[in-house]
């Protein structure tokens, strides 16, 4: 009830304007320790082991929540099981012009152009080394705006040298819609050598650190379902340990109606859901790596539609937009089905 009344009056606000307040608000309160201990004491526990990691429960926070990792031990307190932080890229960029974030409230959705706007990878790893909540945290990693689409590969490189040694995992992003030409990584042509060369950089710096940090990889429902199995057998053949899916969809299915349905941008929330089941269950009906992780991410608004995700083949799952319609409840009602599966 508290939430459906504070979200009423978030959402007076314009969507990016709502989402900062709503993260200084919520960091405010939880920089009192009593407040952070009483709510960490409370988070549900349901532990899933996969790629070697621990996380405390199956649901965790999706990329580009928290872009500069300025919330992690805010977003631990809230009770979820891990934190994917970012997308954040070598250099800090404005991303795109504003108004970039909409809210399609009839129909539990958002759409988004945010285009990466982030501080810089080397914000983010101060803000890594000054968390104080323990807790799983990815790193979401992506190319600049101006970087050309055959250095692409250079940046995530740079990006993943720079993260390793304070990452839990790292997500490579390949599939937002709003860095002109970024989609084009997840073609078999060019996807290819990207892989390759994460792959080689993570061999290096698990020699030189004696950490092997596991690598996943977010696409998007937009690909075909032959490009999906080829992605499929590129991320085996590399030795990447997982797949998201999914990110933002161009399509407007179920919403042509909504006089901002139009804007452009990914559309994420409840109409996404029913296609990242299907992707999942896609990837599932080719998955022949049990170490391989799945991850459920798009279109989680209900607590069942995360048991629908697992049944679908999702190892795991992250909220994002389910959050802001739902609020942290979401978070615990989710672990609360999980466990009497």
């Amino acid at each position: 009830m508290f939430y459906k009344i504070l979200r009423n009056c978030l959402f007076c606000l314009p969507g990016e304007v709502s989402h900062k307040l709503s993260l200084a608000v919520l960091n405010l309160m939880f920089k009192n320790k009593k407040i952070l201990n009483h709510f960490l004491s409370r988070a549900p526990v349901c532990q899933v082991v996969k790629s070697g990691i621990t996380f405390k429960n199956p649901v965790g926070l999706a990329g580009g929540f928290d872009k500069n990792g300025e919330y992690i031990d805010t977003f631990f307190a809230l009770g979820f099981g891990f934190v994917e932080v970012g997308t954040v890229t070598p250099v800090a960029q404005l991303g795109n012009k504003k108004p970039r974030l909409f809210r399609l409230t009839k129909y539990k959705a958002l759409i988004n152009r945010m285009g990466f706007n982030n501080k810089g990878v080397d914000y983010l790893v101060g803000q890594l080394k000054k968390r104080k909540v323990p807790g799983v945290v990815g790193v979401n990693v992506g190319k600049n705006k101006l970087t050309p689409m055959n250095q692409a590969v250079n940046d995530y490189i740079q990006a993943v040298e720079k993260v390793y040694l304070y990452a839990d995992y790292i997500t490579i992003n390949i599939s937002s819609p709003n860095t002109p030409g970024l989609r084009q990584l997840q073609s078999f042509e060019s996807l290819t050598p990207l892989l390759s060369g994460v792959s080689a950089v993570r061999a290096q710096l698990e020699a030189e650190h004696d950490k092997r940090v596991p690598i996943f990889i977010k696409i998007t429902v937009d690909l075909a379902d032959d490009d999906v199995c080829a992605l499929y057998g590129l991320v085996v053949s590399y030795d990447f340990n997982g797949i998201i899916t999914s990110n933002t969809t161009l399509s407007r299915a179920g919403v042509e109606s909504h006089k901002k349905s139009q804007c452009a941008g990914g559309l994420s929330g409840e109409p996404l859901c029913n296609s990242a089941n299907l992707q999942m269950k896609l990837l599932n009906s080719v998955r022949k790596n049990d170490n391989l992780t799945f991850i459920g991410s798009g279109g989680i608004v209900k607590a069942k539609d995360a048991i629908e995700r697992r049944h679908a083949g999702a190892d795991l799952v992250q909220l994002y937009t389910g959050l802001v319609y739902t609020g942290p409840e979401l978070i615990h009602d989710i672990v609360a089905l999980w466990k009497d599966e």
